[in-house]
């Protein structure tokens, strides 16, 4: 089974952060401030996906997911990983821009464009990569009644959360030098969101999503209930992963491919539930790797013993 490697951004601005070590242990839950609005910062410099760096990482790509623990590429930061990173932050960046804000909008807490043209809306047209996925999250607490006296506190149980793309074009697909799948997910949006969010109580991590030779590795409860909940409606978000990389695992089974999930904020404590979920899950799962920006903690340290 491969482990999930971790690049975890400090600075909420692109580019700004330096990536720290792998990380295969979940660390205590952090305070954060409740505010109902957009936690990303979209002003942040980047540079364009469409810029096709000249050096080609078809050779060194295994290096910038962590296969070597990073070693010789942070200090200084390499440039070819940092304009990687960038890059995966535009599909973060991406995720926001497609999500609807607006309370007053019938289509509030959705995504505004369809899967067919997403990234072109965005930008992101020639970055070779197609979405195949759309992703919701239900949360599990019920919004105060109190709350039913102010509209802009409305909120519903399941929003639009990111989605799934993979890279289907063929000269792309060379210069990385592998077929690559990105999992992107948006930070904190309506108000069950923030709810979910202030559950900062530890809850112990399922059976059939702990990693091996772990003890007992707790996570936030609201964390894991955003990633675990469904409606009748909706799929939970970990039904929806678990189908669409199975699906994919099956396709593609015969070429080099990885699993890149990202995400900002709330989006990078989902992504790093969401590769401990596939690294578990599936045996034969390639090398998933979490680029993750201005993330909290999700959950407690284990022993080092494991």
């Amino acid at each position: 089974m491969h482990s999930s490697n971790h690049i975890h951004l400090t600075k909420q601005h692109l580019g700004l952060g330096l990536p720290t070590s792998k990380c295969y242990t979940l660390s205590k839950v952090g305070a954060r401030t409740f505010k109902i609005t957009s936690s990303w910062n979209s002003g942040s410099g980047h540079c364009s996906v469409s810029d096709r760096a000249l050096t080609q990482l078809r050779d060194r790509w295994m290096e910038f997911h962590g296969i070597k623990n990073w070693e010789g590429l942070l200090d200084p930061l390499d440039d070819d990983l940092r304009k990687e990173i960038l890059r995966y932050g535009e599909f973060v960046e991406a995720a926001y821009h497609c999500f609807d804000f607006d309370m007053s909008s019938p289509t509030y807490a959705t995504c505004l464009y369809p899967e067919s043209s997403m990234l072109t809306n965005c930008g992101l047209d020639k970055s070779g990569y197609k979405v195949i996925k759309n992703m919701y999250a239900t949360c599990a607490t019920q919004m105060p009644r109190w709350t039913k006296r102010f509209p802009n506190l409305s909120s519903p149980r399941s929003s639009w959360i990111g989605y799934v793309a993979i890279c289907e074009d063929e000269e792309e697909i060379a210069r990385l030098g592998r077929r690559d799948v990105v999992i992107a997910y948006r930070g904190t949006g309506t108000s069950s969101e923030w709810l979910e969010n202030l559950r900062a109580t530890l809850t112990y991590l399922p059976d059939d999503m702990a990693p091996e030779n772990y003890d007992q590795p707790m996570v936030q409860s609201g964390f894991l209930s955003l990633y675990t909940t469904n409606t009748q409606c909706n799929l939970s978000l970990q039904e929806t992963i678990r189908e669409e990389i199975g699906n994919i695992l099956d396709k593609y089974n015969d070429e080099p491919l990885s699993i890149t999930v990202t995400g900002h904020s709330l989006g990078a404590a989902l992504a790093t539930l969401t590769a401990y979920d596939i690294t578990t899950k599936f045996s034969h799962a390639p090398i998933v790797t979490v680029v993750s920006f201005g993330g909290p903690r999700v959950g407690n340290r284990v022993s080092d013993a494991n």
